[in-house]
């Protein structure tokens, strides 16, 4: 007979490896509410990335050196505070988490909302709100592993690749929407006033902030009135043995591929474009800037692609295993990242297309990876250290952002693509040699 009772905050029983042992409805009313949480998070972790493409047409004076550490530092905090929350789900519970993690959100968007109206906020402080953002992406860390206590091992693909799919979409939410958003005043802050454009227009960048206060605000009441927690605790050193299995730093490696990749080009995307092919390039010399590709244009399409495809895989990867995926996940993103490097030459802005090509192709197969590598750790690890993989593997990957930065900004940028391209070659082989080949040491 079963033993679940799901009456109080804490569930008691709880346990995913037999049917009568778990509830379904509050599993998954729990990824829908904390997927809702998290796509907002990651609206809030690339703002800085929406927005920092028009801080010098709306008065801003900061060098293409400056933008890129911009748009980098949410990758540092962010992959910094990751590192604590894959130590939240066991220590305070899913409630608390999601709930609290909502409410925080409300400091950097209301931070940058009201910075973007005065060109002479300083750039320390625009350095310190960048860094606040990165709690948007550090919650991922805690939600994933949380979520996965709630479901079966056979259900971990779908579960946890739905969260971070749709998760993820929040990137390509943030930087689909700014743009629109920019362009008129929003109903309640119209007492803001728009800023002024090199060309006269107005324009409202605060709007990209503002708007998304009110459903962190909604996350927050859903999450403490409606979550509730499982009974899977274990203090701080207890969570340190999964540094005592190979798999976490193999697995670390290929998600560094794979999310790594997703968060890091998709944080430089806008910022790369303008300055190899747009207004910020050499070509802006000989055509005319409004002609030339607008990389905010085109910058939610790339992470729009990889979270759809991680959201949609899920089933696949519970069908087939995720090694497999994973594996070919590799194989296409070493080949795509070579051929978007070589366009990184450009002899005409035409080249940008092809470009493009290539790295949509690319963010495919890395939404491919994404989905393939989280349902591998489920199934090749026990729960509580699975939840603690996820967490870690994670933190590292959303480095990403920062380290891609960092290197645009201080090398060709050709020649960090084929460095990529090489590090996605190994991450594929150590898939295959430990995962994917026929009697694979660590099959899942």
């Amino acid at each position: 007979m079963s033993t679940l009772d799901t009456s109080g905050r804490v569930i008691k029983g709880w346990d995913t490896s037999v049917e009568e042992g778990w509830d379904k409805s509050i599993s998954w009313r729990t990824l829908a509410i904390s997927t809702f949480s998290l796509t907002l998070g990651f609206c809030v972790w690339f703002l800085v990335s929406a927005i920092a493409p028009k801080l010098n047409e709306i008065g801003f004076q900061l060098s293409a050196s400056q933008l890129y550490w911009l748009a980098a530092i949410p990758g540092l905090s962010g992959g910094c505070i990751r590192l604590i929350y894959m130590f939240m789900p066991p220590l305070i519970g899913t409630r608390k988490m999601v709930g609290f993690t909502s409410l925080l959100f409300l400091i950097p968007m209301a931070g940058w909302g009201f910075a973007v109206t005065n060109p002479d906020t300083p750039y320390w402080w625009l350095l310190v709100l960048a860094a606040m953002t990165g709690i948007g992406g550090g919650c991922f860390s805690g939600y994933m592993p949380s979520t996965g206590y709630f479901f079966p091992k056979r259900m971990s693909g779908t579960a946890l690749g739905l969260q971070a799919g749709i998760g993820n979409f929040g990137v390509s939410l943030i930087q689909l929407m700014a743009p629109w958003l920019m362009g008129f005043t929003l109903l309640g802050i119209g007492f803001v006033a728009p800023q002024r454009t090199q060309g006269d227009t107005d324009i409202w960048v605060h709007n990209v902030a503002f708007f998304f206060i009110p459903w962190a605000i909604l996350a927050s009441i859903l999450a403490f009135v409606f979550l509730k927690d499982v009974p899977v605790t274990a203090n701080f050193k207890q969570q340190l043995d999964i540094f005592g299995n190979k798999n976490t730093w193999i697995l670390t490696i290929i998600y560094i591929m794979t999310f790594g990749a997703f968060s890091g080009f998709s944080a430089q995307y806008a910022l790369l474009v303008n300055k190899t092919f747009g207004a910020a390039s050499e070509f802006a010399h000989t055509y005319n800037p409004a002609d030339l590709p607008k990389g905010a244009t085109f910058a939610f399409l790339a992470p729009l692609i990889g979270s759809s495809v991680r959201a949609a895989w899920g089933p696949l990867c519970d069908k087939f295993g995720g090694a497999i995926w994973t594996f070919i996940c590799g194989v296409g993103m070493t080949i795509s990242t070579i051929v978007a490097g070589y366009f990184l030459k450009p002899s005409s802005p035409d080249d940008f297309w092809w470009y493009l090509g290539a790295m949509l192709v690319m963010f495919f197969f890395g939404g491919l990876g994404n989905a393939g590598t989280f349902k591998q750790m489920p199934m090749i690890l026990p729960p509580r250290q699975a939840g603690g993989v996820i967490g870690w593997t994670a933190a590292i990957a959303s480095f990403g952002p920062f380290f891609v930065g960092i290197a645009l900004s201080s090398m060709d940028a050709q020649l960090f693509y084929y460095c990529c391209a090489g590090f996605f070659a190994f991450a594929t082989a150590l898939t295959w040699i430990y995962y994917a080949r026929p009697n694979a040491p660590f099959p899942g």
